[in-house]
């Protein structure tokens, strides 16, 4: 089998497409959320702290020489993005535990259904046809 057919039959497993999809789907949630804790959390939990913005936060440690050419930046230790990123993850992370416990929740369901007895085969109907007939005689 060549490298390229052996390629092809991995990439068009269902796994691999549905990893794809999954990685596809989990990066646009992560635009959700980042946005969600950008635009909503961080600026509630900010006037409950007395008005302070998280993304702003950070400790100067060298300060920068605009005047230079090329110009040279502050140094900054920025904790407040630190701080975002942190509850970023606590949400997504709450969020993919809440649905695997659903995911979870509804494969026990459909475990615990009780499946139809199979249909007898065309030999199993005749053995019972020759067997009746033998008891009549």
């Amino acid at each position: 089998m060549s490298f390229v057919s052996e390629f092809k039959e991995f990439a068009m497993k269902g796994n691999v497409v549905d990893l794809a999809v999954g990685v596809i789907i989990g990066a646009a949630f992560g635009k959700i959320v980042s946005s969600f804790v950008d635009g909503i959390v961080m600026p509630l939990l900010g006037l409950l702290v007395g008005g302070v913005d998280f993304s702003k936060m950070g400790i100067m440690l060298k300060a920068g020489d605009p005047n230079a050419v090329p110009p040279i930046p502050d140094l900054v230790l920025a904790y407040g993005a630190f701080i975002q990123t942190i509850f970023d993850f606590t949400i997504v992370a709450l969020a993919i535990f809440i649905a695997i416990k659903a995911m979870n929740k509804l494969k026990r369901k459909e475990e615990t259904a009780p499946e139809a007895p199979a249909a007898p085969s065309n030999q199993e109907v005749l053995l019972g046809e020759i067997r009746d007939l033998l008891k009549q005689k």
